[in-house]
């Protein structure tokens, strides 16, 4: 094995220990809200459904049934929207910042391992976590969400339910760790970097948010995700350009 190759594999071995408990945090979550998906879907949704047909007609006793499975859903679909926040926040103290407090970092780089190949393994890794989890949850929500849509009270137009359709619930989560990464490497301590992390995030988010059409025609559903998804990835482009040249000035 070459010695390229070992410190390649052994950046990634320490990587993984340092963030191991983020990584498996994030892996709960994500298979938790897919099982709930299909517990609802599957089975309470047929609870609702006999609570309903048990009602007398014109009676609102099953409404409580209807309400609990939608609250649910809506739940779930709001935590993995706005977990971009704790990406962000994980990315900017956790991820970076500390590191960089506690020389730990420096280390690395006395190791034979470049800073610039350092900061890579940094925000692959988390990034790749967020790729499969999302192809994990989209497709799952999506099939969910449209199942039992008599028991449901959203609709495409909420700010969750819009980005859970597709690609951009990624995207943000994608954004969120590259701002997460500028700000520790601009900031090098973890508790401001976590703050101006997440500000920034829900700032940009709430731009976004206040500039998607209202209301939305269904043909009109996929390009607005996507042109909101580009947008997205273009910042997340553009931070994650500029913490590797904020690195490379640092280490300079």
């Amino acid at each position: 094995m070459s010695a390229p190759t070992a410190h390649r594999q052994g950046l990634t071995r320490t990587v993984l220990r340092l963030h191991r408990t983020a990584l498996i945090v994030w892996a709960v979550f994500v298979a938790g809200c897919v099982g709930y998906l299909v517990w609802l879907t599957e089975v309470t949704a047929d609870s609702a459904y006999a609570t309903l047909d048990a009602c007398p007609r014109g009676e609102a006793c099953g409404l409580g049934a209807a309400y609990t499975y939608s609250t649910a859903m809506g739940w779930i679909s709001t935590f993995m929207y706005y977990g971009f926040w704790a990406v962000a926040a994980w990315a900017g103290g956790a991820l970076v910042g500390r590191e960089l407090e506690s020389g730990t970092a420096r280390l690395a780089w006395s190791q034979g391992v470049s800073p610039a190949r350092w900061l890579a393994a940094k925000l692959a890794l988390p990034a790749l976590a967020l790729l499969v989890g999302g192809a994990v949850f989209v497709p799952v929500y999506r099939w969910a969400w449209s199942a039992h849509r008599d028991l449901m009270g959203d609709n495409i137009h909420f700010n969750d339910v819009f980005a859970d359709h597709g690609p951009l619930v990624v995207a943000y989560g994608l954004c969120a760790l590259a701002v997460g990464a500028l700000t520790g490497l601009l900031l090098g301590r973890p508790l401001p970097a976590l703050g101006v992390s997440v500000a920034v995030m829900m700032i940009l988010n709430r731009f976004l948010e206040r500039r998607r059409p209202d209301p939305l025609p269904t043909s009109g559903f996929w390009p607005a995700h996507l042109v909101e998804t580009g947008i997205v990835l273009a910042v997340t482009a553009l931070a994650t350009t500029a913490a590797f040249r904020v690195l490379r000035r640092r280490t300079a």
